[in-house]
Order: C-alpha cells, then structure tokens, then sequence
C-alpha cells in the first residue's frame, strides 16, 4: 500500500517504464457514507451524485489530466482514451501523454497495461463475460504493439476462494481454452471456485505475452472489506479505480 498524495491507494508491483505512472484507489479517503463509504467513484451506484463529485475530485488531483470514465458494459469495445469519455466500452488505450485510461471495479478483474518502450497504456474491466469474450485481447490488439512486448497488472479482484461461478460460466471457458481446467475446483453442489487471475494468465499468454511479463494477481476483494468494495459480498456498494497514463516525459529522456 502506498499513498501518492493525500488518499492510501495500491502502485502496481510491475516492470514498467519510468513514464509509465499509475494507482488503484482503494474504499478509503472519501466523503461517502454507508453503503458507500467512503471513497466512491461510482456514479450508477446510487450514492449522493454530490459525494460522487468530491470523491473523484480528489483522485483527480493525483492525476494530470481528467480520466477517461466509461460506461462499461460488460462488453469487450476498447476504445481510444482520447475523446472516449462516456463511451460505452470496457477498455480503453492512450499513446499520448496525460491521457489518463481508467476501469472501475467492485470484484470484477481490472487490468493494467503498458508496452515495454513506455508508448502506449491501456486498462480494461474484466468481469467473467469480458474476460471470456476476450476483452483483455482486444485491448492488447488496440495498443499497436507486438504482445511480447506488453506488460499487464492484475489488480485487485475477488479471489479463488469467494469467486463461486455455476457450471455454465465454466463450460463457456473450458470450451475456448481446455486449459482452463485449473482455474476451478468443485463447490456446493454443481458450482465451481473460480480463478479468476488464472483465467486472465492464460487468455493474455494465449494472445502472446510472455509470462513473466504477468504481475499482479494477489488480492481478493470480497476477503477485505477494510480496503476493498465488493458486490458480491455486500451488494449495494461503491466503486474502485484503476489508472494508468503516460507522464509528459519523452522517451528519449527517458532512455
């Protein structure tokens, strides 16, 4: 856990660029009240739209720019950070400095995105659906370079021991990648504990990216109600952010 500035968020524990910048906010250092508290990004959740207002205020002064808030749908529609604010989309990219790309997540996986060079971010939403209609792919392919050189974080998202998914959500992976198997292991009855985190490796190995360019994939939302929201284990909650863009610094000041 580290603070950039005044409010307690996670830095990504991965190899990117210097120019490469970016946080998760945490529930903590907001203005909502219960059920929402405190710090709240979502603005569909049914918290005050006034407390909405102050909560993003403040992490919008961590950042350089306005971030980019999509209307994120469950889908796999990557977007450009320029010009996407509003869009209905569950990813999105950016190549030009200050352009901040953000996901907002209560369990669902958001992940994180830079290339190797520090040229190009991107973040995406990744609930079961995207993650299985390729989502995560989609969003590598947008940012124009080659996989290889692609590094991901996996941020905080509900864990393998509070994930339980019905058999339908199991067979939908299994029948795109039989190497899913190990993501899941018998519950109650006919449901199944999912990995999610496995499930985001194998999909973005699939696509090209190299293992060890993989990091994240530690925390579980629903396990840690001190720091996390989490929909599935209070339903009606609030919001978290994940934020990635690229600081004004050239690549060759850089190098």
């Amino acid at each position: 856990m580290t603070s950039p500035g005044i409010l307690p968020c996670i830095v990504p524990d991965w190899s990117a660029p210097p120019r490469v910048r970016a946080f998760f906010s945490t529930r903590d250092g907001g203005v909502s009240l219960p059920p929402f508290a405190s710090l709240n990004l979502g603005d569909h959740v049914g918290d005050r739209p006034e407390d909405v207002r102050e909560n993003r205020r403040r992490v919008e002064a961590l950042l350089p720019a306005g971030p980019r808030w999509l209307q994120q749908v469950h889908g796999t529609t990557v977007v450009s950070a320029r010009g996407a604010v509003g869009c209905e989309a569950d990813a999105a990219v950016a190549h030009a400095a200050g352009e901040v790309c953000v996901v907002m997540v209560a369990d669902c996986l958001p992940v994180l995105f830079c290339d190797r060079a520090g040229t190009v971010v991107g973040a995406a939403h990744a609930g079961w659906r995207g993650l299985a209609g390729g989502v995560l792919e989609a969003c590598v392919r947008k940012m124009g370079v080659a996989p290889a050189e692609v590094l991901a974080w996996l941020g905080p998202a509900i864990g393998p021991s509070a994930f339980e998914i019905g058999p339908e959500v199991r067979e939908t992976f299994m029948a795109d990648h039989a190497e899913a198997a190990g993501a899941f292991r018998p519950g109650r009855g006919d449901r199944w504990m999912a990995d999610i985190y496995m499930l985001a490796r194998l999909r973005l190995e699939r696509a090209g990216m190299d293992a060890g360019a993989i990091y994240g994939g530690t925390y579980c939302t629903a396990s840690d109600p001190a720091r996390f929201f989490s929909y599935r284990r209070d339903g009606r909650t609030g919001r978290m952010g994940a934020f990635v863009w690229l600081d004004g610094a050239s690549v060759a000041a850089i190098a």
